[in-house]
């Protein structure tokens, strides 16, 4: 009963649906609910409460092997996710982004693009705004643009956008989905549904979605590095093209790093795919200035750089993050564990890193895996916290350096999302400065 719980209860109550909220704690504002009509029950697992239920609509953070969802699909009761209920809910087209990496970027992206076209748009799902807060609430003609996380994805039934991006595929929530092939089934999920009017777009680049059906019968839209004879926006000689024609050159583009000319590439093609003018789409690639929590740079003191990474939750973003910059980076790692391999981040610390600073429930871990980039001059240091972390880099950086948190890792031993974890270190920061 947290952001998405909360806008599905009001969504049904505003429905006239007869609504139960249940948590097993005291999210802020679940309370506040029965002022909705909703019946709210907290310190609970609502069990008792599944007599009688017709559909149970879950939060994305509940596994399905919860004893409630299990108890619940034992039962033959509807399970759902929130963002399947609010697509049911919201009879706008829709442009949904998935992938490991870089889709709050691009969900972001799209929507400015969508505005410097002058098209009606609005943002939502996992990047923050809950979907079925637009339920009554956009306007007919309005595309709405979702950030799709797999553990969204997971819990849909007939859930098909328009416009599906499926971005790229690295080791992510095994400690959820158990192993690779059964995250990549969830992402999947984006184009199970499409028909043959929808379009599916996908990275040829990208290797674990090579030889993969896809699923659905959506047209496939490829973007690429080098060209093929099935990419229809390709980077070559340094610039994008789009229909073999160029659109715009990737130095042009308003963000720096070869991640993020991959992710230009996809909103361009969606972009352009879905209908929205070249000029539009060319002025919104060069003027996007990014997301908070993403290579988000939140102080120059004395020469140093301050960079939040604080959405680099895995090794594969991590890894993007570090190789943003040329060198001299103190880089702030480690949280909550997710079952994932760190040998990855050797090559980048080895290559890139003065010094790491290890914090959180996966220190120890990370030190043994980080422990031969010693004999190359990298310093490893275990830190109490986050606040510990950030004063030791602070006081051994020195003019051209960066001091970068990019985690690795979830925020759940110390925060209550990468949000809130960004944000303190953007207050420590300001407490040096």
């Amino acid at each position: 009963m947290a952001r998405s719980g909360q806008a599905v209860a009001r969504m049904l109550a505003g429905r006239g649906e007869e609504v139960t909220g249940v948590d097993s704690g005291h999210p802020d504002g679940a309370a506040g609910l029965r002022e909705v009509g909703v019946e709210v029950v907290l310190d609970a697992d609502g069990l008792a409460l599944l007599e009688g239920a017709r559909t149970v609509v879950k939060s994305p953070g509940v596994p399905r092997e919860a004893p409630v969802i299990a108890a619940a699909l034992e039962r033959g009761v509807d399970v759902l996710g929130e963002l399947e209920i609010a697509w049911r809910a919201v009879p706008n087209r829709f442009v949904a982004v998935t992938g490991t990496n870089g889709k709050t970027t691009v969900a972001e992206w799209l929507g400015h693009v969508y505005r410097a076209a002058g098209e009606p748009v609005a943002v939502a799902g996992n990047v923050g705004t809950p979907l079925s807060a637009l339920a009554g609430e956009i306007e007919p003609d309005a595309t709405v643009v979702c950030e799709a996380s797999s553990f969204q994805l997971e819990d849909s039934v007939a859930f098909a956008p328009e416009c599906a991006v499926f971005l790229n595929l690295a080791p992510d929530h095994l400690d959820r989905h158990g192993d690779l092939e059964a995250y990549l089934d969830a992402k999947l999920r984006i184009f199970a549904n499409q028909g043959n009017d929808d379009l599916a777009v996908y990275n040829a680049d990208d290797p674990a979605l090579a030889g993969v059906d896809l699923g659905g019968c959506a047209r496939r839209i490829v973007f690429c590095t080098g060209g093929g004879p099935d990419c229809e926006v390709v980077l070559a000689k340094g610039t994008i093209f789009y229909d073999d024609a160029p659109l715009l050159a990737a130095g042009e583009l308003g963000l720096p790093g070869d991640h993020n000319v991959s992710n230009a590439m996809a909103v361009a093609v969606a972009a352009l795919s879905m209908g929205l003018a070249r000029d539009a789409v060319r002025e919104g690639l060069r003027t996007f200035a990014g997301v908070a929590h993403r290579l988000e740079q939140v102080g120059e003191i004395g020469g140093v750089r301050f960079v939040n990474d604080s959405k680099a939750t895995n090794v594969a973003s991590a890894t993007v993050g570090l190789r943003a910059f040329a060198g001299g980076v103190h880089a702030i790692l480690g949280g909550s564990e997710k079952g994932e391999d760190y040998a990855p981040l050797l090559g980048p610390v080895r290559e890139l890193c003065t010094a790491c600073y290890l914090t959180g429930a996966s220190a120890e871990r990370l030190a043994e895996a980080l422990a031969p980039v010693i004999g190359s001059g990298v310093e490893l240091h275990r830190c109490d916290d986050l606040g510990d972390a950030v004063r030791r880099a602070a006081a051994a950086a020195r003019p051209g350096e960066t001091v970068l948190l990019s985690p690795a890792c979830a925020s759940f031993d110390a925060f209550e999302n990468f949000e809130r974890r960004g944000e303190r270190f953007r207050e420590l920061v300001g407490e040096i400065s």
